[in-house]
């Protein structure tokens, strides 16, 4: 059993080693892995005494887990869409191979986002599965696709490419593991129908289905939540649903997940075995107990197939099969080596499940629920207070689990499952699946749903209901997580208490500031837009607030609150909006909504709808000076007197210069003209960062701003492959010219300097740790910009919820 055990560790750590790469081993390494596999598989063979023969194999386990997993991520990798097929047209036929998702695009425009199997293509070399936006001409109705289908598209793709951020989603990962290997959108009018759906394809079927259910249920929030039940559609959820969702902990419950699969396998298990036994032929033929495991695990892979076959669906069929494998081949292995080889198996399959929240989540909640199990339950009362004692058990014992992975625990989450477990798992989603042939039961189970809503609703509002924590160093995590374990284990009291203490560092960890008269400053990756955080020892300060996405979904969610909370800040001491464009305000909203914000300063209208929320607000005006812990920070612009009012001349300009004299310069949106205007009212505007205005365009960083200014470091913050064109390639010659280094976001990601140290040594994400899956676009001085035509695509795909599951996001 050791044996077996080393083995299974084995071959993990050999997939985990593999996942730390930068880049995927070639051939020269390959021949040298081959050669090493064969003397090691010769050793193992021949070797004595028994101890060497036994390294051997261990070594050749985790050997090939290395090699399994390079395989497989060379041969996904080579199937990415050359860079020189970016942004142009490019005609394919195809299925759509996915349930459409309705978006809205800019302006509000209808469309759909699905994913297209590609059968033909107009040039070579472009991946077989895409990620496609659709949308409508203005004031027209959207396509109506049809999952199945097979269709015609002029398209415009990109290469997997998402945000990149402290603490922040990894699209690029995401899209890997699902085998997406470009996105893009459908050129207008270029859309062609060549073949309905096939009448037995299921994805039709599913898709049938979820609008039956949207016919029948009046409210589209509850008919999403059963048709996320029911035929695997998350996306169906609102966004503000799975805050909810996640801020009370339920949000696992409210997908496709390992905890649905389960207790469907369990439930068709039961039933065929009650019938099994009545029939006087079956168990001379086939053990009860063996027909019901197998009936189980076949009920689940069916249930797993009509809800749409996701990842987190597909590890738990997996784990099901296996552990239904030993057990009918009459092994009777401890829990753990049962565990580990049902890894081997998922990972063996998919070998970025290691990188999964919800692959770590599932396996340690069936560990510690098997290794806390203590004798069976009798009556009524003892079956209660088993439920209970195994909810207590999950939750204590994944929350360092839950905090490492998401950076949050929801405090009133015991409470949010109790009621939830019983009435999502046994009552909601059986309601949901059979209302596929009596629909009146989803009247049934929306009215429920909303009685459910209504108590989750009730306990988030409780104060202080979800905890988050700043990022930890890994040594307080891996304390953490095996506190965790000495917790809900049946140890002696004193050993548990010893297992409180390891997991406090984890909930209390150090959080880094800069020591007094310094700042620490971050542009985030937030794609076409601005945003800025400035930190000193005692106070936080955002500049602008990034774009809004889509109708729900902004910069303020995606990146401003993750990364604030991921550096621990818990008060926004000042928030400056430089002025109202959409792409610097978009996801203030959300900040304020998110985190305590003391002040507003900005250059907005009296009437904007950020100004009637009731936060403290004084207009940006030239002279406006203030010092925290040391640092000074100034206003230069608008002056007194402005006669512009186009919302980019007043913009809001911010000096930031700490004890030493270095010093930051923020722009936003100020053309040309305004900074002449700012270069002949400030003569020593001498700075070492430089925010460039308005994310490079021919309109500003005019030749007398760089000359006045003469930064070491120029930011630029523009989406991937701007469709605006950002920067434009004049503006990045005259940087050039200038001896100026510049930063773009695409290439960069979060850009992160302390002002102890020259701008020269600021951090990129994307370079900081690179992984084999992470795209590495040209710098901006040497791209060859190219803006998008039509629609911009999103900037990253965008989880439902951080509770796992689901953890697997809708694009």
């Amino acid at each position: 059993m050791l044996r077996l055990t080393a083995l299974a560790l084995a071959w993990l750590a050999g997939l985990a080693l593999l996942h730390q790469f930068e880049r995927v081993p070639g051939g020269d390494v390959a021949v040298t892995l081959a050669t090493v596999l064969a003397l090691c598989a010769g050793v193992a063979w021949r070797a004595r005494p028994r101890w060497i023969a036994v390294a051997a194999q261990v070594a050749l386990a985790a050997l090939l887990g290395f090699s399994l997993a390079a395989w497989r991520a060379d041969l996904r990798l080579a199937q990415d869409l050359p860079p020189a097929w970016e942004a142009r047209d490019i005609e394919l036929t195809g299925r759509i191979d996915s349930l459409p998702v309705a978006v809205v695009g800019q302006g509000g425009a209808p469309g759909w986002r699905f994913q297209f199997e590609v059968a033909q293509s107009s040039v070579p070399a472009i991946p077989t599965q895409l990620m496609l936006l659709s949308y409508a001409a203005p004031g027209s109705p959207a396509l109506k696709l049809t999952a199945g289908e097979t269709w015609r598209f002029t398209v415009r793709l990109k290469r997997p490419h998402g945000l990149a951020n402290p603490g922040g989603f990894d699209a690029e990962l995401w899209l890997l593991e699902q085998g997406v290997r470009a996105t893009g959108s459908v050129r207008l009018g270029s859309a062609e129908r060549l073949a309905a759906a096939p009448w037995w394809t299921l994805d039709a079927a599913r898709q049938a289905l979820r609008e039956r259910l949207r016919r029948e249920v009046d409210d589209p929030s509850l008919a999403g939540v059963l048709a996320a039940l029911s035929v695997g559609d998350q996306t169906a959820i609102s966004r503000a649903d799975w805050a909810l969702l996640r801020d009370t902990g339920v949000a696992h419950l409210f997908s496709v997940s390992g905890l649905h699969v389960t207790l469907f396998a369990y439930l068709a298990g039961g039933v065929a075995a009650s019938l099994w036994r009545k029939s006087r032929r079956l168990p001379l033929r086939l053990a009860t107990p063996i027909a019901a495991r197998w009936i189980g695990v076949t009920a689940a892979l069916a249930y797993s197939l009509f809800s749409g076959w996701g990842v987190p669906a597909q590890r738990t069929v997996l784990m099901l099969a296996t552990v239904a494998a030993l057990q009918s081949l009459s092994l009777r292995w401890p829990w753990p080596l049962v565990l580990l080889t049902a890894a081997v198996v998922v990972t063996a399959v998919d070998p970025w499940a290691l990188l999964q929240p919800g692959f770590w989540l599932s396996f340690m909640a069936v560990g510690l629920l098997t290794a806390s199990t203590g004798e069976r339950p009798e009556g009524w009362r003892g079956h209660a207070w088993q439920g209970l004692r195994s909810q207590l058990i999950a939750t204590v014992g994944l929350a360092p689990l839950s905090l490492v992975c998401f950076a949050q625990l929801s405090l009133s989450g015991l409470l949010a499952n109790l009621v939830a477990i019983p009435l999502v798992s046994f009552v909601i989603t059986p309601l949901a699946l059979l209302g596929a042939a009596v629909p009146v039961l989803w009247g049934l189970g929306a009215w429920l749903t909303k009685w459910l809503v209504t108590w989750l609703q009730w306990l988030s509002a409780w104060p202080g209901s979800v905890w988050w924590v700043p990022a930890a160093p890994l040594w307080s995590q891996g304390l953490a997580l095996v506190g965790a374990v000495v917790i809900v284990l049946p140890l002696a009291w004193r050993l548990r208490a010893c297992g409180i203490a390891m997991v406090v560092p984890l909930l209390w960890p150090a959080v880094s500031t800069p020591p007094s008269g310094r700042f620490e400053l971050t542009a985030p990756d937030v794609g076409q837009g601005n945003a800025l955080i400035v930190r000193t020892a005692t106070h936080a300060l955002v500049y602008d607030a990034g774009p809004a996405y889509a109708p729900g979904a902004d910069a303020g969610e995606r990146v401003l609150l993750p990364l604030l909370r991921h550096r621990g800040v818990r008060r926004v001491d000042l928030l400056v909006l430089s002025h109202r464009d959409t792409d610097h305000v978009g996801g203030a909203a959300t900040l304020t909504r998110g985190l305590p914000v003391a002040q507003l300063s900005s250059s907005l209208e009296p009437e904007h709808p950020l100004l009637q929320a009731g936060l403290p607000h004084r207009p940006c005006e030239a002279g406006q000076r203030w010092a925290w812990d040391g640092v000074q920070f100034e206003l230069l612009h608008p002056a007194s007197g402005l006669q512009s009012d186009k919302p980019n001349a007043r913009s809001c300009v911010l000096r930031i210069r700490d004890a030493e004299g270095r010093t930051a310069l923020l722009l936003g949106d100020l053309p040309a003209e305004e900074e002449r205007q700012l270069v002949a009212r400030e003569p020593a505007l001498r700075t070492d960062v430089l925010l460039v205005p308005h994310h490079g365009s021919k309109t500003s960083s005019s030749p007398e701003l760089l000359a006045a200014t003469q930064p070491a470091v120029a930011l630029v913050q523009a989406g991937y492959r701007s469709r605006f064109g950002h920067p434009a390639p004049p503006v990045l010659a005259r940087y050039q010219a200038a001896g100026i280094t510049v930063i773009d976001s695409p290439a960069c990601g979060a850009w992160t300097w302390d002002s102890r140290t020259p701008p020269a040594q600021g951090v990129c994400t994307r370079t900081q740790q690179p992984r084999y899956w992470t795209d590495r676009p040209a710098p901006a001085l040497t791209a060859q910009t190219q803006p998008l035509q039509g629609p911009e695509l999103p900037e990253t795909p965008t989880p439902p919820g951080l509770a796992p599951p689901p953890d697997e996001p809708a694009w």
